[in-house]
């Protein structure tokens, strides 16, 4: 979701070093082709991961084992007779405007419980506020009270992000009441920890992730907010993706947790940045994780290799000491371009070394989509960001994407309909008002790599991209009238590699967590399920398609 839409509608809801890297890893050969559904191998190369995993030892080794981490042993989490069911989607009614039946959205909750019921120690949710409600909040009831039925006593912790003055609507205090009550007896054999965090009012920071991680094994994390307005008891469901994942890197989401609530536990009080309320008088639990790790399993969940990767936004801690990473001058003094507004944010995304060093899933992205070798695939709520405040754009990003383009890798890119732009900065889910502001960049980010002139940038751009505004159906509304709204936070490369989680690619300054998995099996069942069909509606909003030869940027 957008940085200042948490504010609006809370209620209801390396850059010329790195170009040239970039390019370096363009050129070098391409991942060997193997069948799309080949069995994963644990000795199969993983040139993406190893590319990301180089850039997080230099930018933030000392944040290794609780920011970021990379395990092998890892499974994607999905049942017997669907293998592609790890992959989470809310509504799931692609090709019906009406989406009348939304098994994607049945799919989510009946995980959710039926991972809860499973829980016997430990409980760790974090989302955005307002605090889980609806069909969300019944999914979490009615696993909590399975697995007391099942005889155990349970830790349970629940994170939301606030925006300046949101605290006053997510209500710690309120939600543990409403919790415990409609537990009943239950509620007895649980401790809750509930808090609600804003970690800089100033430079906009807070709590952005999603994840239910239970016992430390099993996690569910993406895009998805818990909210039931946007998602569930509304006509025009926003469209979105988790994935749920059992294995050692489900311990690293609750290390990371453990980071998140460890600022939280010191920093509440009644006029402080975090709310917190517990039942059973039970103190703020800020080190979960590490009190109640089980033993490892004797055997590995799989064989999928996984990197975890988070930031700490702003606010949490403002450097890794450990750090050897150098900026180049331009991001020490800042990108012109960038700038936005007569009294701009200092521009951490483009010219702050420290705050890179603790938000390592920036660099990890940009180095991801540096990575990629013959096709690229971006499914995102934006690419821009909220102006003003924040700065216009990521230069780093667009500068590694320019390389990609400037190679002929071939670049795809949907965004939200720019429809859903509300009235004041991000109120809705987008924040330009269109997707010329993509192309126009990359345009500028092309010539000023090559030295082209704009016609033969546009040339180059044009030969390889593909540029969208998101649909799910035929037309351009659902049945009731309102655009799509996407908010997908997906980054594919080469039918090989893929990041899911809660960052966004433009500038926003939160607290996030994802996974970056390589497995070839994984890849093409996203790609069919959603990769695809997601093209196969919004190419009739394309405004670049390099295979129709469209090209009105």
């Amino acid at each position: 979701m957008s940085l200042l839409r948490a504010s609006h509608r809370s209620r209801r809801r390396l850059a010329r070093s790195v170009l040239t890297l970039a390019i370096a890893l363009a050129a070098a050969p391409a991942v060997p082709a193997v069948p799309a559904l080949a069995a994963a191998n644990p000795s199969a190369p993983t040139p993406h991961l190893d590319a990301v995993e180089q850039v997080l030892r230099q930018v933030s080794p000392g944040l290794e084992g609780t920011v970021w981490q990379r395990t092998d042993g890892n499974a994607l989490d999905a049942p017997a007779d669907d293998p592609g069911g790890w992959l989470l989607q809310t509504p799931g009614c692609w090709g019906d405007p009406s989406c009348a039946d939304r098994p994607g959205s049945r799919a989510l909750l009946a995980k959710m419980t039926a991972d809860i019921a499973g829980a016997t120690r430990t409980v760790d949710i974090s989302s955005l506020a307002p605090l889980p409600n609806g069909a969300f909040e019944d999914a979490i009831v009615a696993g909590l009270k399975s697995a007391v039925a099942s005889g155990h006593r349970l830790q349970v912790r629940i994170l939301v992000g606030a925006a300046p003055l949101y605290n006053i609507t997510a209500l710690p205090t309120s939600y543990r009441d409403e919790l415990v009550g409609r537990l009943g007896d239950a509620a007895g054999s649980i401790t809750f920890n509930v808090a609600s965090m804003t970690t800089a009012k100033t430079a906009f920071s807070w709590n952005h992730t999603k994840l239910l991680v239970v016992d430390g094994r099993r996690v569910i994390t993406g895009g998805i907010n818990d909210w039931k307005a946007d998602y569930l008891e509304t006509g025009h469901p926003v469209t979105d993706a988790d994935l749920a994942l059992t294995g050692p890197a489900a311990a690293t989401a609750g290390r990371y947790l453990d980071t998140l609530w460890g600022w939280t536990c010191r920093n509440s009080g009644p006029f402080s940045a975090a709310w917190f309320a517990a039942s059973n008088g039970a103190g703020c639990l800020a080190t979960l994780e590490q009190d109640s790790a089980a033993p490892a399993d004797p055997a590995p969940a799989g064989d999928v290799p996984v990197i975890a990767v988070g930031g700490l936004g702003i606010g949490v801690q403002s450097v890794d000491p450990t750090s050897s990473f150098v900026p180049s001058p331009v991001d020490v003094s800042g990108n012109p371009a960038t700038a936005c507004g007569p009294l701009p944010l200092p521009d951490h995304t483009n010219a702050d070394r420290d705050y890179a060093t603790v938000n390592p899933e920036e660099s990890a992205l940009r180095a991801l989509v540096a990575s990629a070798t013959s096709h690229l695939e971006i499914s995102q709520q934006d690419l821009n960001g909220t102006c003003p405040p924040l700065p216009r754009y990521d230069a780093r990003l667009y500068d590694a994407l320019a390389a990609k383009l400037v190679a002929g890798v071939k670049v795809r890119i949907v965004v939200s309909d720019p429809a859903n732009r509300g009235a004041v900065g991000s109120g809705g889910y987008s924040q330009i008002k269109s997707l010329s502001e993509v192309s126009d960049v990359l345009l500028d980010r092309i010539s000023a790599a090559t030295g082209q002139d704009r016609a033969g940038a546009k040339a180059t751009m044009c030969q390889n991209l593909q540029l969208a505004a998101f649909r799910a159906a035929p037309g351009d509304t659902w049945a009731d009238g309102h655009p799509y709204a996407l908010h997908h936070k997906l980054v594919s490369v080469d039918g090989a590699a893929f990041y899911l989680g809660s960052k966004n690619l433009y500038p926003a300054w939160l607290q996030d967590f994802g996974y970056l998995t390589e497995d070839r099996t994984a890849a093409a069942q996203l790609d069919a399920q959603l990769l695809t069909p997601e093209w196969q509606y919004s190419q009739a909003a394309a405004t670049v398609d390099y295979t129709r030869g469209l090209c009105s940027a």
